[in-house]
């Protein structure tokens, strides 16, 4: 999957996005769900790859999917992100994993970009 955007935080809520719309959620509950998450990593592409897989870990063990993110803090290095979502009766494709293959987060004139490769 190929992610496009004008900014990191937007790069982010898009690659996750996307994982969801992989995800996809069967027998959406009207509940709602929050979480947390907080993850570090050495650089923006490991930060987004361990955020993806974080999020994807509390879809598998929760069976939950998240549809809104907001990053209260982000830098390129650190982040902090409320999830709001919902239970789910089950999850739709078996995404294993987001993986590091041609990942690279860049920043080009004003727009990131990367590229994402799911283990299903």
């Amino acid at each position: 999957m190929r992610v496009i955007a004008r900014t990191q935080q937007d790069l982010f809520a898009e690659a996750l996005r996307g994982l969801m719309d992989l995800v996809k959620g069967e027998g959406v509950q009207n509940d709602e769900v929050r979480a947390q998450v907080q993850v570090t990593a050495p650089d923006a592409t490991a930060l987004l790859i361990d955020f993806l897989n974080e999020v994807l870990t509390r879809c598998h063990i929760r069976r939950e999917v998240y549809g809104r993110v907001v990053f209260p803090s982000m830098s390129a290095v650190a982040l902090e992100a409320e999830l709001e979502g919902h239970p789910v009766a089950s999850l739709g494709e078996d995404v294993k994993a987001v993986t590091y293959h041609e990942a690279d987060v860049r920043e080009d004139n004003g727009v990131w970009s990367t590229m994402l490769v799911f283990d299903v």
